[in-house]
């Protein structure tokens, strides 16, 4: 029966419990910031190549990390939503991304990087040359050049982007001055991933009569064969040609594009195309960003909603 006075035991404990309290504050806070160090922050694992299709809605936004961790995103898609893909492959402790590229500066591609450039710092930025003639790609263009730790590149056919550990990336497309385009889709920037006996094909917009230059450029060399594929313009039926997918080969046709758009995207000309050629197709509206994995010799694919 409690008589209105504290024995030794229960003073101590009250003397105590504030420090107890603060103690179990810190080991419960530890505990969750171990956690989340060791879930994000996981040494890169030496010699794979990661190509990640973010799941960002109607745009294109591709990550890629080379065998040693260098960093290379293309495009950036329509909105913020780049940010939550970002965090998710890269996690929340890395705030850096070595070369950013802007395939041809159209909204669905380019503005995401208003906020990557606010959030990470950025050592290249890679353009085709189309003047800036949008009021986002103004904004970009002006936040580029007022970071002079940012060099800038125009892209060019011949250009080789060494990715590390062996893995690069080569620029196909433009092959000529882009600085009098009005066309967007026509400069796309269109690159090669390889790394090992593994490739990928990066197309931004391509359309097909620029697909078809290319093939009259690198077909006779079988420079254009392909593990994967990228489609062109989210699936439109301007792009991925017949001619173009029989000269790639692709094993995997993967397309970016939001669910319901408004565009039609893909068109069901292309994916018929794709079909008749025999490509699997995966598409991130139905199953969020799709994460090609690579180790020179096979690449894997799953995909994180």
């Amino acid at each position: 029966m409690y008589d209105g006075h504290m024995n030794k035991s229960q003073l101590m404990f009250l003397q105590l419990f504030p420090y107890v309290a603060i103690l179990l504050f810190v080991i419960a806070n530890g505990t969750t910031y171990w956690f989340v160090f060791q879930h994000y922050n996981q040494p890169y694992p030496v010699g794979v190549l990661k190509v990640s299709v973010l799941d960002i809605g109607q745009g294109d936004a591709i990550l890629v990390q080379g065998p040693t961790g260098k960093t290379m995103l293309v495009d950036a898609g329509p909105d913020k939503s780049v940010l939550a893909g970002l965090g998710t492959e890269l996690g929340p402790l890395k705030r850096s991304i070595d070369m950013i590229v802007e395939t041809h500066p159209d909204s669905d591609h380019i503005t995401g990087f208003k906020y990557v450039l606010q959030n990470y710092s950025v050592t290249q930025f890679m353009t085709s040359g189309i003047p800036a003639s949008t009021t986002i790609a103004m904004q970009i263009e002006g936040a580029v050049k007022s970071a002079p730790s940012i060099q800038q590149i125009i892209a060019r056919r011949g250009m080789r982007i060494d990715l590390g550990g062996g893995a690069y990336a080569d620029v196909l497309y433009p092959d000529r001055d882009m600085s009098r385009e009005t066309v967007t889709n026509d400069g796309s920037i269109t690159m090669r991933v390889v790394y090992g006996n593994n490739s990928f094909m990066l197309t931004g917009d391509l359309p097909s009569p620029i697909e078809g230059w290319l093939i009259k450029l690198d077909e006779k060399d079988g420079e254009l064969k392909t593990d994967v594929l990228k489609a062109g313009h989210h699936g439109s039926k301007y792009s991925t040609s017949s001619e173009w997918l029989k000269a790639l080969s692709p094993s995997v046709v993967a397309i970016s594009v939001g669910k319901e758009n408004t565009y039609g995207h893909p068109a069901p000309e292309t994916l018929t195309r794709i079909e008749g050629q025999g490509s699997k197709i995966i598409e991130t509206e139905n199953v969020g960003t799709i994460d090609f994995v690579s180790d020179g010799k096979v690449i894997t694919e799953h995909s994180v909603r």
